[in-house]
């Protein structure tokens, strides 16, 4: 752990549970101080106690990533609380899975307005710090579901969507100092995967028996296994690293 890595600051959005969660404790072992972004602020607990428990520095902030004025005021209180917010994980994230038929407009914006228009509006909120600081690190989490997945065309587009916006980051940004990468998991044990099982009608471990058969690496992801990602794009490491989807799938899907 750097003294250099300790003075930064970092946000992770959707970091209550699962991934977020993960990420937003993987980057207080790597030193920065963490803000907990969440829908519910209150959610946001477990994982700034589990951070402060480390040692670690955190700050549970409430916002809806898909309203313009809540996630400015949400970091401008980072800012002020924790520090210029330097690095940004753009997790936060929903389904509302139909089939194209039968999806109606609300799913189809529910999904876009956090995914996109929150990556959109937290980046662009966030690369002010980032570009007077001449340094920064914009990690988006995507989905192999990117690649098509029946019942998910809502989802799947915006986790495309998140891939080309990835790399127009990383074209503005560059001159800046400032990375844009993108990862892109493959099927994770997650509260929303375990949601997922119960709507098709499965025990949550039979689902994931059936999906480590089609992983190479025989198993199912975890979300440290997405947090180690994380934590190499957001490092100094990475600073030849732009524009770029890594799929963290256990296997080529990509």
């Amino acid at each position: 752990m750097s003294s250099e890595a300790a003075q930064k600051v970092a946000i992770v959005t959707g970091a209550a549970r699962g991934i977020g969660a993960a990420t937003a404790q993987r980057l207080a072992q790597d030193g920065y101080a963490v803000a907990v972004l969440d829908l519910d602020e209150t959610a946001c607990a477990d994982t700034v106690a589990a951070i402060e428990k480390d040692g670690g520095r955190a700050l549970a902030v409430g916002v809806d990533v898909s309203d313009a004025d809540k996630v400015k005021a949400a970091v401008e209180r980072v800012a002020a609380e924790l520090g210029a917010p330097l690095v940004l994980v753009n997790n936060a994230g929903i389904t509302r899975d139909n089939l194209l038929f039968k999806m109606t407009e609300r799913d189809w914006d529910s999904v876009i307005g956090v995914h996109l228009r929150g990556a959109f509006l937290m980046s662009r909120a966030c690369q002010a710090y980032m570009t007077e600081a001449r340094w920064g690190r914009i990690v988006n989490l995507s989905s192999t579901a990117a690649l098509g997945n029946r019942g998910q065309v809502n989802y799947s587009a915006a986790k495309a969507g998140l891939q080309g916006f990835t790399k127009t980051l990383a074209i503005e940004l560059g001159k800046f100092g400032v990375t844009a990468n993108a990862i892109a998991p493959g099927f994770i044990a997650t509260e929303m995967t375990a949601k997922t099982a119960e709507r098709v009608g499965m025990s949550f471990d039979d689902f994931k028996a059936r999906a480590a058969s089609n992983i190479p690496v025989a198993r199912v992801g975890a979300p440290e296994d997405i947090a180690n990602a994380v934590s190499f794009f957001a490092g100094e490491a990475a600073g030849f690293v732009s524009g770029q989807v890594l799929y963290v799938a256990g296997g080529p899907r990509a």
